[in-house]
């Protein structure tokens, strides 16, 4: 009887694979993955205070042992989404200067993508709380990403010296706005939006004068 048993118990883990596999595992890159997008949205919910590697396991349902095998530490989650935010960012940032310069788009897309990546996706209060924190290499994947978008678009457009100029003033703009924009437009009697709008004419402007000159 023990026998048949134990049989029938082999039959059924034979036959039913899922029932004695674990249902949440995942495959290391869609761990990892699982983990950047929890990241993601407590770095939007919770601000850069909350990267923290319990609060992201806790998130995703992973051991925390399981994301130091990962990312090391909290410092390398941070640059891990930082790497991703940056590439998904200047992918479309990038699409959009070109859409743009091809007639096929409103500029304002471009101010509008750069503004809000590092307002409300986060990216400016990520930067400002590593460079307060001393972990200034977290931000090296954003830096890389934004060269090589520029590398780009000044190869396509043949004028790297006008792209760069460009970018230097819209992300500073931008990283401006997320700490302080609002705040600071209040106080002097603008809209809260106004240094978007600014960003947009200047941008507009060097396109003008560009187009003058070719």
């Amino acid at each position: 009887m023990l026998r048949a048993a134990l049989a029938a118990d082999n039959h059924v883990n034979k036959a039913s694979p899922l029932l004695v596999s674990n249902p949440r595992r995942l495959a290391p890159e869609q761990s990892r993955a699982a983990a950047l997008d929890a990241a993601r949205a407590l770095l939007i919910e919770e601000g850069p205070q909350g990267l923290t590697l319990k609060a992201v396991s806790a998130r995703v349902g992973r051991t925390h042992a399981n994301l130091l095998h990962h990312f090391g530490s909290a410092a390398g989650l941070q640059q891990a989404l930082a790497e991703r935010m940056a590439a998904d960012i200047t992918a479309s940032i990038g699409a959009a200067v070109l859409a743009a310069r091809a007639g096929e788009a409103d500029p304002r897309a471009i101010v509008d993508l750069t503004f809000d990546a590092f307002g409300r996706e986060g990216a400016g209060a990520l930067a400002s709380w590593v460079i307060l924190t001393g972990q200034t290499q977290v931000l090296d994947p954003v830096l890389d990403a934004i060269h090589r978008l520029v590398d780009r678009l000044g190869a396509e457009m043949g004028d790297k010296r006008f792209i760069a100029e460009n970018t230097l003033s819209l992300v500073l703009a931008a990283l401006g706005h997320a700490l302080l924009g609002p705040s600071m437009a209040g106080a002097l009697g603008l809209p809260p939006e106004a240094a978007r709008e600014l960003a947009l004419a200047q941008l507009m402007r060097a396109y003008a004068a560009q187009d003058e000159q070719a």
